[in-house]
C-alpha cells in the first residue's frame, strides 16, 4: 500500500470508530440521548450512561477488534483466506466451560474466568495435540483444531440437552453472541494492547510469511518458530474477546478482508486497520441489536452473521478474478 493512501484509510476507519461508539452510546432500550446524559443533571441518566451503556460500548469495541486482529493472524498462520478466529477450536472450549458455569448458576465473574480456562485448556490440546512427536505444520494444525471444534461441539449439544428449562435461554443468547453481561472490559484492553503490539513488531516477518514459507525463510525469518508465536497470540485474543462476549462470528473474517480490498496489504497498517475496523463494525452491530425490536434485545452475533453473510459474499464477488487475494 502507498503511504499516501494510509492517511485516508486511517482517517475513514477513525471516523468510523467514533461513529459506532457515539451510536452505540446513544441507542439503548430507554429513549435518552447521549446528549440528554451528557448534558443532563438526571442521576438516572447518568447511572444509564456509566453502569449500563459505557461498559457495553467499550466491550463491543475492544471484542471486535481483538477478533479482527485475531482473524488477520489466522489467516497468515494458515495461509488461508477463509480461516477466523474460531477455526482451531478455541471459542468451542470457551463455550463448555461458560455453559458449565451457567449450568451451576455462577455469577458474571465466574462466567468469564470459566470460559477464559477453557479457551485456554482448548489452545493447549490443540497445541500438544498438532505437535505430536515431532515438528508441528499448518495442516496438522488446522485438522487438529477442526477435529477439537468438532468435539466441543457434541460437549455443547451435550450440556444443552441436560441443562433444566430456566437455563437453555441465557445459553443460548451466550452461544450466539451476547453483551448483556458486559463490564468495563480492562483484561479485555490489556490484552488487546499486548495482541496488537506484539502483531505489529512482528509485521515486517509476516509480510514475509504471507509470501510463502519457503520465501520467508529463506530471508531469514524462523518459521516455526513465528507460526508458534502467532497461533499462542491469535488464541489469547480470540480467547479474551469469547470470554467476554460469547461467540460472535464474522467480524475476525470481514475486517481483513475489507482491508485489503481497500489496498492494505502491508500488516504494519492491516493489525492497527484490523482493530479499527472489527471493533467499529461490532459497535454498528451491537446498536443495531438493541434497535430492530426495542425494548427487547437480540444477541449481537445473530446480526453480525445476518449481515455478515451477504458482506462477505459481495467481498468473495469483487475479489473473484484473483486480484485482491
Amino acid at each position: 500500500m502507498k503511504p499516501l493512501r494510509a492517511l485516508p484509510l486511517f482517517t475513514v476507519l477513525g471516523l468510523a470508530t467514533l461513529t459506532g461508539l457515539w451510536l452505540s452510546l446513544d441507542t439503548g432500550s430507554a429513549t435518552i440521548s447521549l446528549h440528554d446524559m451528557l448534558t443532563g443533571h438526571n442521576a438516572i441518566n447518568t447511572q444509564i450512561l456509566l453502569e449500563l451503556r459505557l461498559p457495553r460500548t467499550a466491550t463491543a469495541w475492544v471484542t471486535g477488534a481483538l477478533l479482527a486482529i485475531a482473524g488477520a493472524l489466522m489467516q497468515v498462520l494458515l495461509r488461508n483466506p477463509l480461516a477466523d478466529p474460531y477455526i482451531l477450536g478455541v471459542s468451542g472450549g470457551a463455550s463448555v466451560g461458560a455453559l458449565l458455569a451457567l449450568l451451576l448458576g455462577a455469577g458474571v465473574v465466574l462466567l468469564q474466568s470459566a470460559a477464559f480456562i477453557g479457551a485456554l485448556v482448548s489452545t493447549l490440546l490443540v497445541f500438544v495435540l498438532a505437535r505430536g512427536r515431532g515438528n508441528w505444520n499448518t495442516t496438522r494444525l488446522l485438522l487438529t483444531g477442526v477435529v477439537l471444534a468438532a468435539g466441543w461441539g457434541a460437549l455443547i449439544s451435550l450440556l444443552l440437552a441436560i441443562s433444566p428449562a430456566s437455563r437453555i435461554q441465557g445459553m443460548l443468547f451466550w452461544l450466539m453472541g451476547d453483551l448483556s453481561y458486559a463490564q468495563l472490559p480492562v483484561a479485555g484492553s490489556l490484552v488487546l494492547a499486548l495482541t496488537a503490539l506484539a502483531a505489529i513488531a512482528l509485521a515486517p516477518s509476516l509480510n514475509l510469511l504471507a509470501g510463502g514459507e519457503l520465501r520467508a525463510a529463506s530471508l531469514g525469518v524462523e518459521v516455526d518458530r513465528l507460526r508458534l508465536f502467532l497461533y499462542l497470540l491469535a488464541s489469547l485474543a480470540t480467547a479474551a474477546a469469547v470470554t467476554q462476549a460469547g461467540n460472535i462470528g464474522f467480524i475476525g473474517l470481514i475486517a481483513p478482508h475489507m482491508l485489503r480490498l481497500a489496498g492494505a496489504r502491508d500488516y504494519r497498517l492491516l493489525i492497527p486497520g484490523a482493530a479499527l475496523l472489527g471493533g467499529a463494525l461490532l459497535c454498528f452491530a451491537d446498536a443495531l441489536s438493541r434497535s430492530l425490536i426495542a425494548p427487547q434485545l437480540l444477541p449481537v452475533g445473530v446480526l453480525t452473521a445476518l449481515l455478515g453473510v451477504p458482506l462477505f459474499l459481495f467481498l468473495l464477488y469483487r475479489a473473484q478474478d484473483g486480484r485482491h487475494g
